[in-house]
C-alpha cells in the first residue's frame, strides 16, 4: 500500500505544470540562426531587481528559471563588438544598478540548473552593456526588437528592466 501511495504521489508530483514557462526564441538574421532557449519566471507583483529585489545589485543572476538558459548560433557572431565562435552557451549576467551597465557572460558549460554557475574558465566572452527602461512586462522575454540583414538587437525584458545586446553577423 505504501509503495502504491509513493507512486501516486510521484506521478502527481511530475504531473504538475511549472509556474515558469518554457520557450523557444530563434530568429534568422542574414544567414546565420540564432536560438535562445529558456525559462519564464513571472513577476507576480515582486519587486525584481535591486536591494530588495528577486534579483539583487552585483551579484550573478541567471536570467531564466530552473534549467540554464541557453543560446546557440550556427555561426561566428559579434556580439557589442566582440566576437563569439558559433556553438552552444549557457547566459549569465552580473547586475549593477543603473546606470552602471551589466555584465552578460556566454559560458561554455549548458547543462544543469540555474543555480550552477559553471566558472569563470568556461567563459567564452564578458561583456559590458547599458539597461534600459521600457514598459512593464509581468513575463521575463528574450526577443528581437529589431533585425536586418547582417545585424540584430537580442533583449531580454523583465519588468520595466531591458538589456538590449546588439548581434552582427557574417
Amino acid at each position: 500500500m505504501l509503495k502504491r501511495l509513493t507512486l501516486l504521489s510521484l506521478a502527481a508530483l511530475l504531473a504538475q505544470v511549472p509556474r515558469s514557462q518554457h520557450a523557444t526564441v530563434t530568429q534568422r538574421v542574414g544567414t546565420t540562426d540564432i536560438t535562445i532557449s529558456y525559462n519564464r519566471p513571472v513577476a507576480r507583483g515582486r519587486t525584481l531587481f535591486g536591494d530588495d529585489g528577486v534579483v539583487h545589485w552585483g551579484r550573478l543572476w541567471h536570467p531564466g528559471a530552473d534549467s540554464v538558459t541557453t543560446i546557440s548560433f550556427n555561426k561566428e557572431i559579434t556580439v557589442e563588438g566582440h566576437a563569439l565562435p558559433a556553438g552552444r552557451y549557457s547566459l549569465w549576467t552580473i547586475t549593477a544598478k543603473p546606470p552602471e551597465p551589466w555584465t552578460v557572460i556566454f559560458n561554455r558549460g549548458v547543462g544543469g540548473w540555474h543555480t550552477n554557475y559553471p566558472g569563470e574558465s568556461q567563459d567564452a566572452l564578458r561583456i559590458k552593456v547599458a539597461t534600459e527602461t521600457g514598459p512593464h512586462i509581468e513575463t521575463l522575454t528574450w526577443y528581437f526588437p529589431m533585425v536586418d540583414a547582417d545585424s540584430a538587437i537580442l533583449a531580454l525584458h523583465w519588468g520595466t528592466m531591458v538589456l538590449p545586446m546588439r548581434i552582427r553577423t557574417q
